[in-house]
Formats: structure tokens, C-alpha cells, sequence
């Protein structure tokens, strides 16, 4: 599944792949992958880039916020 959000959010801060990658030691093409959807973050680095971007997971996954009713 392609993280929407992850992608969207990293661009907004205009933040390179590599210093994201950097900043939480995995590798830009990791990062890569996780952003296109051709491998899956496990639910620690979910956690991971949620608290790094300050954004819900939801968020990252979607590229919207949750809304309950």
C-alpha cells in the first residue's frame, strides 16, 4: 500500500529522502519503498515516522487525519 501521507508530509517540510533516512537510520531506499508501496513498515517505524513528522499514523498511511462521529 502506498503511504500517501508519508510522502506528502516529507515534500511539505521539503525534506530530501535522505535526510529522513538518515535522521531515523534506515536507508533512502527503504524510505522509498515505504512511500511507493513496495514494502510495508512494520508497526515501530509506523510509530517511528509518526512522532518524527508530528502526524497521526492514519495520516501517514492516507494522507488524511481519522475523523470519528
Amino acid at each position: 500500500m502506498e503511504m500517501v501521507g508519508l510522502k506528502a508530509i516529507r515534500k511539505q517540510k521539503k525534506y530530501s529522502q535522505l535526510k529522513v533516512a538518515m535522521d531515523l537510520s534506515i536507508s533512502r531506499e527503504a524510505l522509498s519503498h515505504y512511500e511507493n508501496g513496495k514494502r510495508s513498515p512494520d508497526v515501530d517505524m509506523l510509530i517511528l515516522l509518526s512522532e518524527y513528522f508530528n502526524v497521526s499514523i492514519d495520516f501517514l498511511i492516507t494522507g488524511k487525519e481519522f475523523n470519528q462521529k
